[in-house]
């Protein structure tokens, strides 16, 4: 359960992370003469969020896969 945590808190700091990447960016290419390959500087934090993302997604399948539990819905099916 502690991986969960880890990956939780990096997620969340790659969102920082990504979201001043961005910043940057704009601010980097609004000028005269921009750099082009600054354009790709968000690119490695998103693909990472991307990744982080899937796993905090999957996690409560993968949880109920390993369990066998079914859910059971408030009208008493599942």
């Amino acid at each position: 359960m502690i991986w969960n945590k880890w990956v939780r808190q990096i997620h969340r700091w790659l969102s920082v992370l990504f979201t001043a990447s961005v910043i940057i960016t704009s601010i980097a290419l609004s000028q005269k003469n921009p750099v082009i390959w600054m354009s790709y500087v968000p690119l490695l934090p998103l693909a990472l969020l991307t990744l982080t993302g899937l796993y905090l997604f999957l996690l409560p399948y993968a949880m109920r896969w390993r369990t066998g539990s079914v859910a059971v819905g408030s009208d008493g099916n599942r």
